[in-house]
């Protein structure tokens, strides 16, 4: 078992580390309105949405294949990688994407700890990018595919970054509007009840949504991997046992809950109705099933906040937290170049002791890093028992005036 063969299997645990972190750092994208209208409870919506993630896995690979040849530049059509980027047989190319993931997770992290549904598909792509510019230059970045159509990163992440919301946002907002237009007679202990029933099915539809998506990112970095390590060739298919390990990872992380990115999409952006919830989860899944089937990896946090607000403006006299939607909005700019730091500066430290020794100390930073903010979460804990308390902006609870808490 060579020096290369380890660091395939340090990118593979580190790829299945990024899913798991992905898994509860979305939860909130397709739970957070129904556990805050009490449509469901908190245990009870992480393990649906889990187990939706898992089948949504197994849908497509259309994402998967965008992440595996639209990102990095290192594979011909023959799917082999380019000669002119191989160095040290593969490690390089390896070393690419380890640094790549160590900047998605701890920005993934971070967010989680300061409670900001940033996109873990943005942190995945700018960790990439940023370590396959310190690599191997711009030309090691996939901007624009083959120049005949919408492709490369362009195409595929950024653009879709910029529309997505809107579009949910426009939809979830008119179908708010025409909820309450049409109910308007309706008492409201019925249209709760009847709408409550509604998010069950719409938020399922999300979380169904999010395993097309989002566990297919993983699955794409880990087939780059394993071209890199010219394990695999193929530029239109993924390992079954990739998919496999993948769908479970991102189920496992869900199951967990997010808890802190759950409170504040759910109570931190609008005070939320069942109405408003069922708008919002409906827009959701129509984006994410459409652009999954395109191919587009956008971000299902972009398009669940863009959902939320429209919602809030749907409603007549609705509140909306304009503060918290515009820190949120900030960490959504600086998640690409950020995750993009992280991932070159880690590439530099790796390729500056190079082999496996550097990949093992990339390993260690992360693994450090890590710890360390688990640790720091546990002075504020979030949980399922506190997850819909009253917003105000404060600061939660000490982690010794809770019983439990978790993820």
């Amino acid at each position: 078992m060579g020096p290369e063969f380890i660091i395939l299997l340090l990118v593979i645990v580190t790829a299945l580390a990024f899913d798991f972190t992905n898994g509860f750092h979305d939860t909130g994208n397709a739970m957070a309105t129904s556990i805050a209208t009490g449509a469901l409870k908190p245990k009870a919506a992480v393990a649906l949405s889990a187990v939706l993630n898992l089948v949504g896995a197994f849908l497509s690979v259309e994402v998967a294949l965008t992440v595996t040849n639209a990102v990095i530049n290192i594979q011909g059509k023959d799917g082999a990688p380019k000669p002119e980027f191989l160095a040290n047989n593969g490690e390089q190319l390896l070393m690419i994407v380890l640094a790549g993931l160590v900047g998605g997770i701890l920005w993934n992290l971070l967010t989680w700890l300061l409670g900001l549904p940033s996109s873990s598909s943005h942190a995945l792509f700018g960790g990439l990018i940023g370590s396959a510019i310190a690599a191997l230059g711009f030309a090691g970045v996939n901007w624009q595919g083959d120049g005949t159509k919408l492709g490369g990163v362009v195409g595929k992440v950024i653009l879709p970054a910029l529309v997505s919301p809107i579009i949910a946002g426009i939809v979830a907002g008119i179908g708010t509007w025409l909820i309450y237009k049409i109910t308007a007679s309706v008492a409201d202990r019925y249209k709760e009840n009847g709408f409550r029933w509604g998010q069950i099915g719409s938020a399922s539809l999300v979380s169904l949504a999010h395993g097309t998506n989002d566990a297919q990112k993983t699955m794409g970095v880990i087939t780059l991997a394993l071209i890199a390590a010219g394990q695999w060739h193929s530029t239109t298919g993924v390992p079954l046992w990739v998919k496999l390990a993948c769908a479970f990872a991102i189920a496992l992380g869900t199951y967990l809950g997010g808890w802190r990115i759950i409170r504040t999409l759910g109570k931190g952006l609008v005070e939320i109705t069942s109405p408003q919830g069922m708008a919002a989860e409906s827009a959701s899944a129509a984006t994410i099933l459409v652009s999954s089937h395109l191919g587009f990896a956008l971000s299902t946090t972009h398009v669940a906040t863009g959902s939320i607000l429209g919602t809030g403006l749907g409603k007549p006299g609705a509140q909306v937290r304009w503060g918290v939607a515009g820190r949120m909005v900030l960490a959504w700019m600086i998640t690409l170049p950020a995750a993009g730091l992280v991932g070159a500066l880690t590439y530099w430290i790796g390729s500056t002791i190079s082999g496996l020794a550097g990949a093992l100390v990339v390993f260690a930073i992360l693994v450090a890093f890590s710890v360390y903010m688990y640790i720091r979460s546990r002075r504020s804990a979030v949980d399922h028992n506190s997850v819909n308390d009253e917003w105000d902006d404060a600061p939660a609870a000490p982690a010794a005036e809770r019983q439990t808490a978790s993820v």
